[in-house]
C-alpha cells in the first residue's frame, strides 16, 4: 500500500527563507518567524519583522523567538513596544521581557522613569524578576516621587510580595500623599503589614 504524504502543519513547516518573514501569507510568516530563532542573524530578522507585523499569531512567534534569544539585542528590540498604543503589542512586549529577565534588566530603570504613566505601570511587573534588593531600590525610587495613583498601586502590589523593611518609610509617605484614596490606603496597609517592622 503506497504511503500518502499528509499536508504539513504549521509547526512542521520547513525552515522558511529569511525574506518571507515579512512577506507571503500569515502562515508563511509564522513559519519564517519560528525558523528565524535558530538562525545566526535571527534576532535582526525578528526585530525587523516586529516593526511591521500585525497578525496576532505571527507576532506571538516573533516575541517568543526574541525572548528565547534572551540577548541584549533582543531585549532592545522589544523594549520600544512597551510604549505602543496597541494593547496586543504592549502585552507581547511585556511577556517577552519578563521571559528574559537578565537581558531586560538594564532597561528597567529607564522604563520606570518613563514620562508615560502606562509604561511605568507595566514596568512594575518587570521588577518581580530582579533580585529583591535591586527590586526594592527601584520601587522605592519610583514611589518617592510618583504622582499617578495607578502606578503607585502597581508598585505597592509588587512590594507586598517582595518588599523589604527599607521600603516602609516610602510607603508611609505614599499613604500621606494619597490620603484621599481608600483603595491605595488599603493596599499600602497590606504591603506594610506583610513587610513587617524589623
Amino acid at each position: 500500500m503506497p504511503l500518502v504524504r499528509r499536508p504539513s502543519l504549521p509547526s512542521e513547516s520547513p525552515a522558511a527563507p529569511a525574506g518571507s518573514i515579512t512577506e507571503g501569507t500569515s502562515e508563511q510568516r509564522w513559519a519564517a518567524a519560528r525558523a528565524a530563532a535558530a538562525q545566526p542573524d535571527g534576532v535582526a530578522l525578528l526585530a525587523k519583522a516586529l516593526s511591521q507585523e500585525r497578525d496576532p499569531l505571527v507576532l506571538e512567534a516573533i516575541f517568543t523567538g526574541l525572548a528565547a534569544a534572551a540577548t541584549a539585542e533582543s531585549a532592545a528590540a522589544v523594549v520600544p513596544f512597551i510604549r505602543s498604543e496597541e494593547a496586543r503589542l504592549r502585552a507581547g512586549a511585556l511577556d517577552a521581557l519578563r521571559a528574559m529577565p537578565e537581558a531586560s534588566r538594564p532597561h528597567i530603570g529607564s522604563l520606570l522613569a518613563d514620562p508615560d504613566a502606562d509604561v511605568r505601570l507595566l514596568s512594575c511587573e518587570l521588577v518581580r524578576g530582579l533580585p529583591e534588593a535591586e527590586a526594592n531600590r527601584l520601587l522605592i525610587d519610583l514611589l518617592d516621587g510618583e504622582t499617578d495613583k495607578n502606578v503607585v498601586a502597581a508598585a505597592v502590589e509588587v512590594l507586598a510580595e517582595i518588599g523589604r523593611p527599607e521600603a516602609l518609610p516610602v510607603l508611609v509617605l505614599c499613604s500621606q500623599r494619597f490620603v484621599g484614596e481608600p483603595f491605595l490606603a488599603f493596599s499600602i496597609k497590606v504591603a506594610t503589614d506583610r513587610i513587617g517592622d524589623p
